[in-house]
């Protein structure tokens, strides 16, 4: 039987990443992405979806680094570290 490819809903999605975003690895960064998913997570393209899914792909410590400015973001996600950055200050 052949695999077909289904496209995530996006109220799943958007439940998907909600929840990835409060159950990281460490506290800080539950804090911090929680903060940003009940903001702006219904709001979002689905091309900005798309990015969060990919920096929720990162390592906590890394994405830590980045949100607080204690070291570069990728270019890539520069925009949207920052964004989240200033969404918690």
């Amino acid at each position: 039987m052949a695999q077909t490819d289904t496209v995530e809903p996006r109220e799943h999605r958007i439940k998907r990443l909600y929840m990835r975003s409060i159950r990281r690895g460490i506290k800080e960064m539950d804090i911090l992405l929680m903060a940003y998913a009940d903001r702006y997570l219904a709001d979002m393209t689905d091309a900005q979806l798309a990015l969060y899914d990919q920096l929720l792909l990162e390592n906590d410590q890394d994405l830590y680094q980045w949100v607080t400015g204690q070291a570069p973001a990728p270019e890539h996600l520069a925009e949207l570290v920052a964004h989240v950055a200033q969404t918690n200050q």
